[in-house]
C-alpha cells in the first residue's frame, strides 16, 4: 500500500495498523476501534455517496493513518505518565531495597486484586462452564445460534471489564475498547469469525482458569498477611499483658521472653516477602491476562502484507 488516500475502510485500518506496528496491542485495539467506529458511522450517514469519495472527506477531517497513529502514541505517553504510580525511592543497600516494597502502592494493589480474584473467579468459572454446556446442548436447535452469539458476546464484555480491573490494580495496559464487529454480516458469518478468532478461545480459557487461580491467590494473600501480622503482633500483645497494660482472658502460654522480639522480626520479614511475591504474582497475572484477552498486534511481515 502507498500513502495515498485509502479507497475502503479496510484499507484505512490496514494502514493504521501498519503505522501502529510495534505499539502495545491494547493501544492498537483501541485505535482501530475508534477509527472504524468513526468511519463506518460517517458512511452510514451518507448512504448515497460512494465509499471512496466519502473516505476522502473523512480522512481530511479525521486524519491520515500516520497522523492518527502519532496522535495515539503521544496521548498514550501522556496518559501513562499521569497514571503511573510514583516509583519508590532508590535504595543503595540490599536491605533498603528489600524493605522499600512498603512504599510501593503496586504491592498493596496486587494483594487487593488477589483477594478479589476469588469472587471474580467463581463468577467467571460458573458463567463459562454453564454457557459452554448450554451452547453444546442447544447446538442442534435453531436457538443455539443466537445463544452462541450472546454467550461469546457476553464473555467478551466480561473480558473487557476484567481488563479494566487488571489495568487499574496491576498496572498492565489493557484495552479500553472492544474489537469492532465490522460491517453488518449474517449470523453464520459471525459464528465463523468468532470460531476463527483466537481471542474467543483465549477468553474462555482465562475465565475458566480464574477459579483455580483465584483460589490460590486468595489463599496465598490471606494466609501470608494473617500469619505475618500474627507473628508480629502476638509477642507485642504478650509483653503488654505481662506489663499489665492490657488484659488477655485465659492463660497465655508462649516461648521465653528472649524469643518474643525475634518472633516479631520474623513476622515483619514474612510480611515483606509476602508483599514482594504478591507484586511479582500481580505482574505475571497481568501478562497472562494480556496474552489471553488481547488480540496480538501484527508482526512486521503481517503489516507489510496488509
Amino acid at each position: 500500500m502507498t500513502a495515498a488516500t485509502p479507497r475502503t475502510v479496510e484499507q484505512y485500518l490496514d494502514l493504521l495498523r501498519a503505522e501502529l506496528q510495534g505499539a502495545d496491542p491494547a493501544l492498537v485495539q483501541d485505535a482501530l476501534y475508534d477509527a472504524e467506529e468513526h468511519l463506518r458511522a460517517e458512511l452510514a450517514q451518507n448512504p448515497g455517496a460512494t465509499e471512496e469519495a466519502m473516505l476522502g472527506r473523512i480522512v481530511a477531517s479525521y486524519g491520515a493513518p500516520a497522523e492518527v497513529a502519532d496522535a495515539y502514541r503521544t496521548n498514550e505517553a501522556r496518559v501513562q505518565a499521569a497514571l503511573r504510580t510514583p516509583p519508590p525511592k532508590a535504595m543503595r543497600t540490599a536491605l533498603g531495597r528489600f524493605f522499600a516494597v512498603y512504599t510501593d502502592p503496586r504491592a498493596y494493589l496486587s494483594i487487593a486484586y488477589m483477594l478479589l480474584a476469588l469472587a471474580t473467579g467463581i463468577l467467571y468459572f460458573v458463567f463459562a462452564v454453564t454457557g459452554s454446556a448450554l451452547t453444546a446442548g442447544l447446538a442442534i436447535l435453531i436457538i443455539g445460534v443466537p445463544f452462541f452469539l450472546l454467550f461469546i458476546g457476553t464473555a467478551r464484555v466480561l473480558a473487557l471489564a476484567e481488563g479494566r480491573i487488571v489495568e487499574s490494580m496491576l498496572g498492565v495496559r489493557m484495552p479500553r475498547r472492544p474489537v469492532h464487529p465490522g460491517p453488518a454480516a449474517g449470523w453464520w458469518t459471525r459464528i465463523v469469525e468468532m470460531i476463527q478468532d483466537p481471542r474467543t478461545w483465549g477468553t474462555l480459557v482465562y475465565l475458566v482458569a480464574m477459579l483455580p487461580l483465584g483460589i490460590f491467590y486468595f489463599t496465598f494473600a490471606l494466609v501470608g498477611v494473617v500469619v505475618s501480622l500474627s507473628l508480629f503482633l502476638a509477642p507485642i500483645a504478650v509483653l503488654l499483658q505481662v506489663a499489665g497494660i492490657i488484659t488477655i482472658d485465659g492463660q497465655v502460654q508462649g516461648p521465653d521472653a528472649f524469643w518474643l522480639p525475634l518472633i516479631s522480626i520474623l513476622g515483619i520479614v514474612l510480611l515483606t516477602i509476602t508483599l514482594h511475591l504478591s507484586r511479582g504474582i500481580g505482574y505475571l497475572h497481568g501478562q497472562l491476562a494480556k496474552y489471553l484477552l488481547v488480540r496480538p498486534a501484527p508482526t512486521a511481515d503481517e503489516a507489510v502484507a496488509a
